[in-house]
Formats: structure tokens, sequence, C-alpha cells
């Protein structure tokens, strides 16, 4: 697997980690680790980013046009980077503007790809 691949795979997994934390924090209360739900999707978000054959062209899950989530888990990884998501300019300010920069572009790109 070629280098930037895996640094691309590894800082998602960090990120979506990080939000999985941050809700479980504000939402579950814990203050150390994650709930029992909270690190049960975090391994399988974790373990969909390992599996995942579209990395070296995707931006992020949401704008993939397979969904390899299980519905179950889709659900609650929405609910979570529902949550998260807005909160993430406090905690990551430098990767909330990446993931927002990197967003738009992936949008006009799909728009250009769907017109041709």
């Amino acid at each position: 697997m070629h280098k930037d691949i895996r640094t691309k795979r590894e800082r998602e997994k960090a990120m979506v980690s990080e939000m999985i934390a941050l809700y479980c924090r504000k939402e579950h209360g814990c203050r150390s680790g994650l709930c029992t739900d909270c690190a049960a999707l975090d391994t399988y978000a974790r373990q969909r980013s390992d599996k995942c054959p579209f990395m070296e062209t995707k931006t992020f899950c949401s704008n993939c046009k397979v969904h390899c989530y299980k519905p179950e888990m889709r659900e609650k990884i929405r609910v979570v980077m529902r949550f998260s998501g807005p909160r993430m300019i406090f905690h990551h300010p430098v990767a909330a503007i990446h993931h927002v920069l990197e967003t738009k572009k992936e949008k006009k790109r799909l728009e250009i790809g769907d017109e041709t």
C-alpha cells in the first residue's frame, strides 16, 4: 500500500475516533475512555476504514457511492457526526477547516463528474 494512502487512512481513523470520543464525553458523560456502545462503534468504524477499497480516491465516507456500514452502525455514526462535526472547530480547528474545504472541493468534483 502506498505511504500516502496509509497516512490518509490513519488520519481518517484518528479523526473518527476523536469525534466518537467527543460525542461519548458530552452525551454519555464518559470522562476517560468510551462507553461500551461508543467503543464498539469506534472499533467498527476503524475496521471499515481499514478495508475501504476506495481510500485512494475518496474524501469522506459520506461522499462515497458504496455504503459499507451496516444500517444500524451507519445511523449511529450519522448521529455522532451530526453532533461532533460542528463542535470540532473548537476541539480541532485545523482539521475542521480542512474538512470543510475538502467537502466543498469534493462536491464540485462530483457535480462536474455528473455533468459529463
